[in-house]
């Protein structure tokens, strides 16, 4: 509420307040007196007449001025009315009010005095009526004005008032003199006057404690807010999320090697350079607000690492499942080097430039150029700006209110808020069944149960989780494993339309169902970050996505691109674009080896791993995809028999199962026979090796749980070699140690 929004009610209530006090009351058996200016409203329509006849007389007068024939057709009905009302012969007799006779009061006389009230805008009248004595009893049957009416009227009631308080007095005992009754008048006079002070008072009492608690809950709001400040000051402070340095006029001009991201491939170009450039100095260009940090553990191990009740937590450490300890971060911040030094460091070092985008590269010059336009030069620069997760349309376009209850997952803040909600027993809902969604599910019903927390749903099309890495038994049996360890599994399913509830989401699924969730977390996969390639002139796969490079990951001279952002030519696979994390390790670590001078051509194989709880982990090499065929062979808890899986390759008959055989059974035997299996069968696949073939090649392997064989896996698909049984194969692996 403004101050003009009291001022206003405060003269509001000061006219309440006079309208009160002027409703004077005389008695029970005397009729309401009207108010003190209705001996006005006769002297507005004598006015009224007035200003009319001058206004006819002065547009007459300008007709017959400038059309004098036509002055005979002129006529003023008002004017000649008014000449008849008027007594020429007696230029000081007053002026009528309007009557409805045509015929002036006989017996009227002037006044001798005249009110002040009825000289507003009667200057060229030189006598008229007076309030105080208007007309007397008699005049009431000859004049015939409503307003003279209501005057007399009025006259007539005070002057029978006046007579019977003073008969009263007169008998009254306390032997008064009957002055009272005649100075009763002046006595209501006074106490209306009284109040109209009283209410004129209490009404400025009044505004002035609405402009008092306006004001106060002003203050309080500016309070909170600026409070809310602070504390989002802090925690910035305490996560590092603080633009360092402030202005980027304190960056250096030039740099040997620049990196544009602040991801796991930036930094692994960081140490390659350094090792190969002792006195390397690097500057990063990061657009968050943090140092640099892995992003694998956010899903995973932190979930199941007691942290302290911090928000944020300032250090992210997590225990492996190992048991060991490390931190979230690569390095302290003790490690960098501010950007205004780096140029005068001795030894060289990284710098981060934290909460700075790049705009536009120039690879002919050598140029990048930041969003508020400083222009830093080079000599070799990384492109390493990573991916960003998607969101679903139907999310994104629908309105704030529903927006502020969705959220994607891909940083430590997300980590934050998601653990604020958990700490809160909400329920939530994870749409997508991909590495994020079930790992984040299963980490989010272990931290439920834990804590004795809400619900947690997952939403998904597709039959099982994880259906584009695991072929389809192994898909449905994991998820039979996650709706074990407390998580809501929703297949084939997808939201139709999301509503907010009061404090809730309402989601209508396409199958009929309907979920009520405090907060949606969207992992549906990301896209590449590649806004540079158009101001920059850079190629990017229509397909696949990230910037294209060639097998040196040059995407021009002296400018590479690593890390999810790179769309790479596999000598063995054809042209990929990986998003894992060890893939980001390798091929920032080859981008940093050629930026100081080693051209070696990228020919990894690059590997990923996933944990859905303590009870299932993975790691996969190659090419891993559910619609090719796959050979599954597993060493059940008995560790008697193995069980071969032959899927087809054809995507329609994916439906198909491929049956247990004996561990000496090969593919086309069991491509022969077309024996099927049951997955319910099986209590439980415990190790094994999946292979997944192209035209009779290994090309993926996948290692359930069976970790630290990942070097033998890459050895077997860099022989780009058939193999006539695989269950020997699968023995190389020790899958029964």
């Amino acid at each position: 509420m403004s101050i003009l929004s009291v001022r206003y009610l405060a003269q509001k209530f000061i006219r309440q307040a006079n309208i009160l006090a002027n409703r004077r009351v005389l008695g029970p058996t005397y009729q309401r007196s009207p108010p003190a200016y209705a001996h006005l409203r006769s002297a507005h329509s004598s006015l009224y007449q007035m200003v009319k006849k001058r206004t006819l007389e002065a547009r007459s007068k300008m007709q017959a001025n400038k059309y004098p024939n036509n002055q005979a057709c002129v006529t003023t009905p008002i004017a000649s009315e008014y000449e008849a009302n008027v007594d020429t012969t007696n230029p000081a007799a007053p002026i009528p009010f309007a009557t409805t006779s045509t015929t002036a009061t006989a017996n009227y006389q002037a006044p001798s005095q005249v009110d002040p009230l009825f000289k507003v805008g009667f200057a060229d009248c030189k006598s008229i009526c007076s309030a105080k004595e208007v007309l007397k009893s008699s005049d009431c049957e000859t004049h015939t004005s409503a307003a003279a009416m209501d005057v007399c009227k009025q006259k007539n009631v005070c002057e029978e008032f006046k007579r019977k308080r003073k008969e009263t007095s007169v008998h009254d005992d306390d032997g008064s003199d009957g002055k009272d009754g005649e100075d009763e008048c002046e006595c209501r006079l006074k106490d209306l006057r009284f109040k109209c002070l009283m209410g004129a008072l209490a009404a400025l009492l009044a505004g002035g404690f609405l402009a008092w608690l306006v004001s106060r809950l002003t203050d309080d709001s500016e309070a909170k807010r600026q409070q809310e400040e602070n504390d989002r000051n802090k925690r910035n402070l305490i996560s590092g999320l603080v633009t360092s340095p402030p202005s980027s006029e304190s960056l250096p001009k030039h740099v040997p090697y620049l990196i544009i991201g602040g991801g796991t491939a930036a930094f692994s170009a960081f140490r390659a350079i350094k090792s190969n450039d002792a006195t390397a100095k690097v500057l990063m260009i990061s657009n968050e607000f943090r140092k640099p940090y892995m992003r694998p553990p956010l899903s995973k191990e932190l979930w199941y690492t007691p942290n302290p009740n911090e928000d944020p937590i300032k250090d992210y450490r997590f225990k492996q499942w190992t048991g060991s300890e490390r931190s979230l971060f690569f390095e302290p911040d003790e490690f960098f080097v501010d950007p205004e030094n780096l140029a005068d460091s001795t030894n060289g070092g990284i710098s981060v430039a934290q909460g700075f985008a790049v705009k536009k590269v120039d690879a002919q010059k050598r140029v990048v150029t930041l969003n508020d336009g400083y222009k830093i030069e080079y000599n070799t620069c990384l492109i390493a700006t990573g991916c960003s997760p998607k969101n679903l349309p139907m999310f994104r376009d629908a309105s704030p209110s529903v927006r502020e209850k969705v959220m994607v997952y891909r940083t430590p803040d997300d980590f934050d808020r998601l653990r604020r909600l958990a700490a809160e027993k909400r329920s939530i809902t994870i749409v997508g069944n991909g590495f994020i969604g079930s790992e984040l599910a299963c980490s989010l019903a272990h931290y439920a149960k834990e804590n004795n927390g809400g619900k947690v749903y997952q939403v998904f099309q597709e039959d099982g989780n994880m259906s584009r890495v695991l072929p389809k038994y192994l898909s449905r049996w994991t998820m039979a494993k996650m709706e074990a360890q407390g998580v809501c599994v929703i297949p084939n399913a997808s939201v139709k339309s999301a509503t907010r509830d009061n404090n809730n989401l309402k989601l209508e699924l396409n199958n009929g169902m309907t979920l009520m969730s405090d907060v949606v977390v969207v992992c549906v996969g990301c896209s590449a970050n590649t806004e540079l390639a158009s101001p920059s002139h850079l190629e990017v796969d229509r397909s696949l996505g990230g910037f294209v490079v060639n097998a040196e990951l040059e995407a021009r001279t002296n400018l590479y691109v690593a890390g999810d952002a790179s769309c790479f030519y596999d000598p063995l696979l054809g042209r990929r674009r990986v998003e894992h994390h060890d893939h980001s390790v390798v091929s920032g670590r080859l981008a940093g080896e050629n930026m100081t001078g080693a051209k070696k051509p990228y020919q990894h194989q690059s590997m990923f791993w996933s944990d859905l709880g303590p009870e299932i982990g993975y790691e996969g090499i190659g090419l891993v995809d559910s619609s090719l065929p796959t050979v599954g062979v597993f060493a059940l808890p008995t560790n008697v028999a193995k069980r071969v899986d032959k899927l087809p390759e054809s995507p329609e008959n994916q439906s198909s199962e491929s049956a247990p055989t004996s561990s000496n059974a090969s593919v086309e035997k069991s491509d022969k026979d077309g024996v099927t299996c049951n997955p319910d069968e099986s209590e439980n696949y415990g190790k094994g090796v999946i292979f997944y073939l192209k035209n009779d090649k290994v090309v993926g392997i996948l290692l359930w749980n069976l970790f630290n064989r990942i070097g033998l896996a890459r050895t077997i698909i860099n022989q780009n070699a058939k193999y006539d049984d695989l269950n020997e194969v699968a023995k190389l692996f020790e899958i029964h140690a």
